[in-house]
């Protein structure tokens, strides 16, 4: 196979980019260990996925160390090591900066950005028993470019691609690398939940790619960034943005003008 019996844990793996990231693993023969909050959802796509032989089912809320502890213990006794982590588990609470409650701030940073650091320092042993692997933590476009409603959000994963830097240079004498993808608009369940077709209309001409993001997409890059052909890549921040990130304004009418120019 070629995955050699490697080994990858996602959080947030029931569904969206965590399941999309979760199935890329599979696809090049790696076991997988998927955790997540949610039991039901959880429960369903392992039935779903129908690999009770390379995957492995594991309930826990990433910001409660003890579970954490527990979960890896789980993978190791299961797996008997672990190349790759994938820390996307991660909750949105947007609210006007005046509405946001300290329980909302807590909450969010607790699980965005203390999560990824218990998962990490939990993981990284495991990983350093058979001479390392690759951490990927999801960030966000909201990590880099500020909007309304997202205080708490936008600030936790602003933290995150920090602590990714953080982890990559004290790691890496672990031989771990530790990278970020940070996603800009996605089609995912909560962005069709979430986004109106007035917001899409926004974000569709702000992005000059001119559409949002597959979840597919965004699991390549985490794939790649787990991957051996990645083997010189660490510390690094990849915004999967179609654009996004990198462009003030994108009005369909300058577009044209620079189509015609």
């Amino acid at each position: 196979m070629a995955g050699d019996g490697k080994v990858a844990l996602v959080t947030g793996a029931a569904r969206g980019i965590g399941l999309a990231a979760a199935k890329r693993f599979l696809a090049d023969g790696w076991r997988v260990a998927l955790l997540d909050i949610e039991t039901e959802t959880l429960r369903a796509t392992m039935t779903a996925l129908g690999k009770p032989e390379t995957t492995l089912a594991l309930h826990c809320d990433v910001s409660d160390a003890r579970a954490v502890a527990a979960s890896i213990a789980k993978v190791s006794e299961r797996f008997g090591r672990l190349d790759a982590l994938v820390n996307n588990a991660g909750i949105a609470i947007f609210k006007p900066l005046l509405e946001t409650t300290k329980e909302d701030w807590d909450r969010v940073l607790a699980v965005n950005l203390s999560g990824p650091f218990i998962c990490t320092q939990a993981a990284a042993p495991l990983m350093r028993e058979h001479g390392g692997g690759a951490i990927v933590n999801i960030t966000s476009i909201s990590g880099l470019r500020a909007s309304t409603l997202r205080t708490a959000y936008g600030t936790s994963k602003a933290g995150l691609a920090h602590l990714t830097k953080q982890f990559a240079v004290e790691l890496a004498m672990l031989g771990i690398r530790v990278n970020a993808v940070a996603p800009g608009p996605v089609d995912t369940a909560m962005a069709k939940a979430v986004h109106t077709p007035a917001i899409r209309a926004d974000y569709h001409d702000t992005i000059p790619l001119n559409r949002y993001g597959l979840e597919e997409e965004l699991a390549e890059a985490i794939f790649f960034l787990c991957s051996d052909r990645a083997s010189y890549i660490t510390g690094q921040v990849l915004a999967v943005d179609g654009g996004f990130e990198a462009t003030g304004i994108g009005l369909p009418t300058l577009r044209g003008e620079g189509r015609n120019g």
